[in-house]
């Protein structure tokens, strides 16, 4: 399959105008970028559908927008404010509205992770991101390799620091998934998947 044809595809799976997707798509390739691609972004879109979202979600397609623009601001060298920015993106480039704002919210949420009692978008949103940690063994080790390779830039010892403190704070929220699919699908797995990363870099 051609780029061109691949980028239709996804494109068609944009509930938006589709030179907003094209725009997207072009920050999600951006060549710095090795984890947070348009591989990703297709991934959190088919883990949404896994999840149910049409049926699951108050509103499917701000969730939908949301994965487009949760990591279209991507740099690891300000991490600390991706998220942010790229809420900000959405709220610069969607209408303005109820759905717009919410958007903007999803994108936010993101940082954490930490979805609210009764949240279902946020529920839907953060569980399809996360979803990579509940992954086969190979794929879980090509996504650590691969955020690795996006802080090429940080020395090993200071990179290993900073990657156990991110995995300390998701082993210890109380729930990694928050929608009945994740929970009973994919929380397990990735508990297990990421206290072996863990393992690995403090052993």
């Amino acid at each position: 399959m051609s780029g061109h044809e691949d980028d239709s595809a996804l494109i068609e799976r944009f509930p938006g105008p589709p030179a907003l997707a094209r725009e997207l798509l072009g920050r999600w390739r951006e060549p710095h970028r090795r984890y947070h691609t348009v591989t990703h972004l297709r991934d959190v879109l088919d883990r949404l559908e896994e999840l149910d979202v049409q049926r699951y979600a108050a509103d499917p397609d701000a969730v939908r927008l949301a994965a487009w623009f949760h990591d279209a601001v991507y740099d690891p060298r300000e991490a600390a404010t991706n998220e942010e920015e790229s809420a900000e993106l959405a709220e610069d480039r969607l209408p303005p509205g109820e759905r717009g704002a919410e958007v903007a919210r999803l994108v936010r949420l993101t940082a954490t992770h930490d979805a609210g009692p009764g949240d279902t978008n946020g529920a839907a949103l953060c569980d399809a991101d996360l979803g990579v940690l509940a992954g086969s063994p190979a794929r879980y080790a090509a996504y650590a390799a691969e955020v690795r390779q996006e802080y090429g830039f940080v020395p090993d010892a200071a990179f290993r620091t900073g990657r156990a403190d991110v995995l300390r704070r998701l082993l210890a929220l109380p729930r990694l998934f928050h929608t009945p699919h994740g929970a009973a699908r994919w929380e397990a797995t990735a508990r297990y998947n990421v206290a072996a990363e863990l393992s690995l870099l403090t052993g």
